[in-house]
């Protein structure tokens, strides 16, 4: 029997073959590339020696009872809330910390280790409004939340399903954890973020996981990451501190990442901000390793630098790459894991601004050598707005900086070698054997940024980067198929979340 279907040519064909091809799922980021340190050895000991007077002079409030308890006894010095730490009890329990740690997927192989040379890339958080399909600016709802979870299951880059994708404002604040927690679970099978917003949300979550990967499973075994949000300058909130008590119990790891608006909430200087959030982050990973020694503790910071003129929150700027650098040199003086925000813009729109503002902040932080990058896709308007253009344009950003990442590959040079000895001077390389070989995966290429001529973009209808980003994720969509799970895990997870939502009053914050 003749086939007679047609035959798809040229570059359509090549690029339905790639689709066809692509891994659906890379691991982490192994580190091919130094790192950037910024200042000489002595000078980051002096950040280091402020970090340490603030943490033994000043001091920083746990408002906490139980948890000025366990400082109590630990030994620190505790007046009222305020704790006081020496170096030497501070040094010793960050050093309980690991270094690096895995996070478990309930897919088997699919597993992500972050810390030391390896890196995760994760999505935005905590939005309250959508910028649509239909380019509409409006409050987040449910189906924008698992619409995200999927985009992150099917986006290779993602690392993790993440977090508060975005606040479904359509869903009761009490209820909220266990409709994004049931969701993360559900549409993706990476890695994910657990509710922060009280001890029984948190606890909520970690059942959800228990659920799914086995209660026992998860009493050791790290599948989450969570974010505990210090309260800048020198706070750290009871809320916060009972989701680190919570998560600690059963070895689920945890971000200390001080929200740090530079100039408002910190000093009006790049090095003083840094002593400070360091003091501040440093205060947490201790305290988890209080709670339980050896559990996944990773330091660092959420940063913006503020507009003196305005008071708006700035990305993109030279001081937060700096300020990047400083504490991912610290890190690694600490051993520890640390954490930064990566693709992160203040434009209202998908623009110039959005697109330079996220490539700077994640070009510095590459250099800076961040092991765990939360908000990498999405993020608009210092992160009070997710974007579904936004997010498949920089999913593939970050795909690009995974390979710039990555470092080069030097067992390519001798069969290059060969090539030039294949033709002669003057001639050109489009046919040789090793290009032939080697040209869909030599060097990246792009689908959502256009390299076309300029005819062929205005004969093709003049579609410009927002447009595309939108054409995709209407695609990627179209195309989620939902990972497998057990029928009575999935069943007993929406038993749980339904019973808990009927117990929970919707008043309650």
């Amino acid at each position: 029997m003749t086939d007679t279907a047609p035959k798809r040519r040229g570059r359509s064909a090549r690029r339905a073959a790639r689709e066809a091809d692509e891994t659906p799922w890379l691991p982490e980021l192994t580190r091919g590339m130094p790192y950037l340190d910024l200042v000489p050895h002595e000078q980051l000991l002096r950040i280091h020696d402020a970090s340490m007077t603030l943490l033994e002079e000043v001091g920083i409030e746990f408002r906490d009872d139980e948890s000025i308890k366990i400082w109590r006894e630990a030994g620190a010095s505790v007046e009222g809330y305020r704790v006081r730490i020496g170096r030497e009890m501070l040094m010793e329990l960050i050093s309980t910390a690991p270094a690096e740690y895995t996070m478990e997927s309930r897919t088997p192989g699919r597993a992500v280790s972050l810390g030391g040379q390896k890196t995760v890339f994760t999505p935005a958080y905590g939005a309250p409004f959508v910028l649509d399909m239909d380019n509409k600016r409006r409050h987040a709802t449910l189906d924008d939340f698992n619409n995200f979870a999927k985009i992150a299951h099917l986006e290779p880059s993602m690392h993790m399903a993440g977090g508060v994708l975005c606040e479904p404002m359509d869903v009761p604040v009490p209820h909220r954890h266990l409709e994004m927690t049931y969701s993360l679970l559900r549409y993706s099978d990476k890695p994910l973020m657990g509710s922060v917003t009280s001890r029984e949300r948190a606890e909520d979550s970690l059942h959800m996981m228990g659920i799914v990967f086995g209660h026992d499973y998860i009493k050791d075994t790290t599948v989450s990451t969570s974010l505990a949000n210090c309260n800048s300058p020198l706070v750290w909130d009871q809320t916060m501190l009972d989701a680190v008590k919570v998560y600690a119990s059963s070895n689920q790891a945890m971000l200390f990442s001080p929200f740090v608006l530079g100039g408002a909430s910190t000093p009006a200087s790049t090095v003083g901000a840094v002593a400070q959030l360091s003091a501040e982050a440093l205060a947490g990973v201790a305290f988890m390793q209080l709670v339980r020694p050896g559990s996944p503790s990773v330091y660092g910071q959420w940063t913006a630098t503020v507009a003196m003129n305005s008071g708006a929150p700035l990305a993109g700027t030279p001081e937060i790459d700096h300020i990047n650098m400083l504490v991912g040199q610290l890190a690694r003086f600490y051993k520890l894991p640390w954490r930064c925000s990566g693709g992160c813009s203040s434009s209202k729109l998908v623009d110039a601004q959005a697109g330079y503002e996220a490539a700077r902040n994640m070009y510095g932080v590459l250099m800076a050598g961040a092991n765990f990058v939360l908000s990498t896709t999405g993020y608009l308007e210092s992160a009070l707005c997710q974007s579904y253009s936004k997010a498949m344009l920089d999913g593939e950003q970050m795909r690009m900086m995974y390979r710039l990442g990555s470092g080069v590959n030097m067992d390519e040079l001798d069969p290059a070698m060969d090539a030039v000895r294949e033709i002669d001077p003057g001639d050109h390389y489009l046919g040789t054997q090793h290009t032939l070989a080697n040209f869909e995966t030599a060097f990246f290429m792009p689908e959502l940024m256009d390299g076309d001529a300029y005819e062929n973009w205005n004969a093709a209808g003049r579609v410009d980067a927002n447009t595309r980003g939108i054409a995709m994720a209407k695609k990627t969509l179209a195309s989620y198929e939902e990972p497998a799970m057990d029928s009575a895990k999935l069943e007993e997870l929406g038993e749980f979340r339904d019973r808990k939502r009927a117990t929970i009053p919707e008043g309650l914050r």
